[in-house]
């Protein structure tokens, strides 16, 4: 999360989000709601991917994959995994993959026991470009993740890129720009776009899946919503029947906000 003090630094000074956004070329909109759903399993989510069965949900302190009702949050049953700190899980009909980001691996598990099915090497890994630089940085991998006809989309926030990988052996195909710095979780639009939230911007951006222009961009409210004082980040993010839902990975929730909002 972020002190209201540091969200206004990064965001502009505290000028109003219409202003912020006046310069680009693609639509904003600012959601009207945030509702906050209910607590995760564990203390620090940071993936989501929304099924028929449920949504499962990654933390990377106890690097457990719960799968919960996605309305109540009720445990349906968790999953010991091998990842290192993971931020990205999504489902291919049979396996779970799961970007393990601090050993910079994409693994997939067996989404009834965690057990390992297949290991890679997390493409773009490396420094993240915010904070404060250090000789002591670790390199890290991929965040967000989503799978879709034989292909999987990553998010590596190190190389600010959304990578498109072959399912079968995890190379790669190509790669999308990914809007900002922080790029973390992935969601598909009903319509086939990609939706990739970036975390410090506190934003959420629609992406073309084929070439990464920017569709639109859709903010969370301004200073909104808080949580004792702290703005709340997005971490993982899901996309189910017309609602972005995403954790916080510093409080450990998950919320959700209509597709359709107000014009910044």
């Amino acid at each position: 999360m972020l002190s209201r003090r540091d969200w206004l630094k990064l965001s502009g000074l505290g000028l109003p989000a219409s202003a912020l956004v006046a310069a680009v070329d693609f639509p904003t909109t600012v959601a009207d709601s945030v509702q906050r759903l209910y607590k995760t399993p564990g203390p620090h989510p940071n993936g989501l991917q929304a099924t028929r069965e449920g949504l499962w949900i990654l933390d990377q302190e106890t690097n457990k994959a719960s799968l919960v009702e996605i309305d109540s949050g009720r445990l349906v049953r968790e999953i010991d995994t091998p990842a290192d700190r993971g931020s990205g899980i999504t489902f291919d009909g049979q396996s779970l993959w799961i970007a393990s980001t601090y050993n910079r691996k994409l693994i997939r598990v067996d989404p009834a026991t965690g057990e390992l099915q297949a290991e890679f090497e997390s493409p773009g890994s490396g420094v993240v470009k915010w904070g404060n630089p250090s000789p002591n940085a670790v390199s890290t991998g991929g965040h967000g993740l989503e799978w879709r006809r034989g292909e999987l989309f990553l998010a590596v926030p190190p190389a600010a890129k959304i990578f498109v990988l072959n399912s079968r052996n995890a190379s790669v195909a190509r790669f999308l720009p990914a809007p900002g710095i922080r790029p973390h979780g992935l969601g598909w639009d009903p319509d086939g776009s990609l939706w990739c939230a970036e975390s410090n911007y506190r934003a959420f951006f629609k992406l073309d899946a084929a070439s990464g222009k920017v569709i639109k961009q859709h903010l969370l409210p301004f200073v909104a919503p808080e949580v004792e004082g702290k703005v709340v980040v997005p971490h993982g993010l899901t996309v189910w029947q017309r609602f972005l839902y995403f954790c916080v990975a510093e409080t450990g929730e998950v919320y959700r906000t209509p597709l359709v909002s107000r014009t910044g």
